[in-house]
């Protein structure tokens, strides 16, 4: 046989072999990896998330960038993808950002401390909670308010609080004659605004002031929720939950599953775990 056709032969012969090979890699490749749960949130908002330099308590690799994600929602969304056998993917994304990067997809899932309120509802669909949160206030020590019982004790408050939150819009005009300024874009904001005396007050969550006060011990908790003198929100305000693209129902249903395993009590062991390790409490 012609040496050159025998060389061809070997040629055509080395290139399918090199061929099937990537085809058994890829094939290899596609069964072994899982899909991804892409979760976004502020990863500015301790104790729920935040974000920090190392991988430190477990913290998670956010998308595109060199900083890792930590708090109670990641520590919830890890729960999840294991759950569910899914890759995790942290995406960091501005607080008012949110409902729309689930509207186009970029991400699966928002766990970001939202309240489960029917305005967003609207536009996403929730999970069962995976927090109950209580509304307090938050005053300096010092200030003239730092008796107060109740919300009438209140009146003519300088104030704000994070925007788009039941805080801002919903308690706050609640207070008599309040001063109400401009809402602030994170609630690390709200608490320098609070630390340097530009307002009075801020309303929160009781997660969100009792990791303030690791920070600023010069603050103090008004905690209204015995008195008959409290902020009147609904039980859809202070409920958290996980939300979704607006019928995706399939990954509602696996997240709530999930969900249905954890009693209040682990997710104020998990939340009280968050608030110990924050790295503004260092």
């Amino acid at each position: 046989m012609n040496r050159n056709i025998i060389l061809g032969i070997i040629a055509v012969v080395i290139v399918i072999v090199v061929a099937l090979v990537a085809i058994l890699i890829n094939t290899n490749d596609t069964t072994n990896s899982r899909e991804v749960l892409r979760v976004g949130m502020e990863c500015a908002y301790a104790p729920y998330n935040w974000s920090q330099t190392d991988t430190s308590n477990g913290a998670v690799s956010i998308k595109d960038s060199n900083s890792y994600a930590y708090g109670y929602d990641v520590m919830m969304a890890k729960n999840i993808a294991e759950a569910l056998d899914l890759e995790l993917e942290i995406y960091q994304i501005d607080w008012d950002s949110l409902p729309l990067a689930l509207q186009s997809n970029t991400i699966d899932c928002v766990i970001a401390g939202q309240s489960i309120t029917s305005e967003r509802l609207e536009t996403v669909d929730f999970s069962s909670p995976y927090y109950y949160a209580s509304i307090v206030a938050l005053v300096n020590s010092d200030s003239r308010y730092a008796n107060a019982k109740g919300i009438s004790d209140l009146k003519g408050a300088t104030c704000t609080s994070q925007i788009n939150t039941c805080w801002y819009d919903t308690c706050l005009p609640q207070i008599d004659q309040a001063n109400i300024l401009p809402a602030m874009d994170t609630a690390p904001n709200m608490l320098v605004a609070l630390n340097s005396k530009t307002v009075d007050l801020v309303v929160t969550d009781m997660p969100t002031a009792m990791a303030a006060l690791e920070v600023y011990p010069n603050m103090k908790i008004l905690n209204f929720t015995d008195s008959e003198d409290d902020f009147e929100v609904s039980e859809e305000e202070i409920n958290i939950g996980i939300s979704v693209k607006k019928g995706n129902s399939v990954l509602l249903e696996r997240i709530n599953g999930v969900l249905g395993n954890y009693s209040i009590q682990d997710f104020e062991n998990m939340m009280n775990e968050a608030i110990k390790v924050q790295p503004l409490s260092e």
